[in-house]
């Protein structure tokens, strides 16, 4: 079970860092945008159009990267003190009430949108129009992927609640852990405080 829910773990960190890399590209168009109009005096009407699906292909498909990196936003005031089998507890119940039925309306949804505008060759209403029917796909891929995560964070729940302690989850980029980086490079906080009292003498002496 747990080479399983690692399994959706790698396919929902490589998703998201996959699709991560339109932040450059978007990036990128938003530069030469910026230069075409002002500079060349030549703005190309199709560019917002563009920018704006990439960013929402980004931003959905970030879904289950985070979740699967345990990074949503949630109100922590008290849950950070609650033990982790009521930590568990409230998430099962939560997952099962909104989660499950607004993930696989998104995901029904979104398929029948893309359908759609796929029969009928939808696209954008700029001058130069570009294809919106790929785009439009993106909204159950995201939601799939998502549910397939969520499903997974349901089981850990069941088993945090089953053996009082959370599952083991792949790791990815953190925030700096000040306590970790003095072990690696071997600083105490003795040394800290002397190099600390060394700066207060020199800013005193220079005075």
């Amino acid at each position: 079970m747990k080479n399983v829910l690692l399994a959706v773990d790698r396919a929902s960190t490589w998703l998201g860092q996959a699709f991560a890399w339109l932040i450059v590209v978007l990036t990128c168009l938003i530069s030469w945008e910026v230069f075409s109009r002002y500079v060349l005096n030549n703005p190309h009407d199709w560019a917002l159009d563009a920018q704006i699906m990439m960013y929402g292909t980004l931003f959905m498909l970030a879904g289950a990267y985070t979740l699967s990196k345990n990074g949503h936003v949630r109100g922590d005031v008290l849950y950070g003190f609650f033990m982790p089998r009521t930590q568990a507890t409230l998430d099962l119940v939560l997952y099962i009430l909104f989660f499950l039925p607004g993930i696989v309306a998104l995901t029904w949804a979104g398929w029948t949108f893309a359908n759609e505008s796929l029969h009928i060759r939808e696209s954008t209403f700029s001058a130069t129009p570009l294809p919106l029917y790929p785009f439009k796909f993106m909204i159950p891929l995201a939601g799939g992927m998502l549910l397939l995560q969520g499903i997974v964070e349901i089981v850990r729940c069941m088993q945090c609640v089953r053996d009082g302690e959370w599952p083991s989850r792949m790791r990815d980029v953190e925030e700096v852990d000040v306590d970790k980086l003095k072990d690696m490079v071997h600083v105490k906080d003795e040394d800290i405080a002397a190099l600390d009292a060394v700066v207060v003498r020199q800013r005193r002496s220079m005075k």
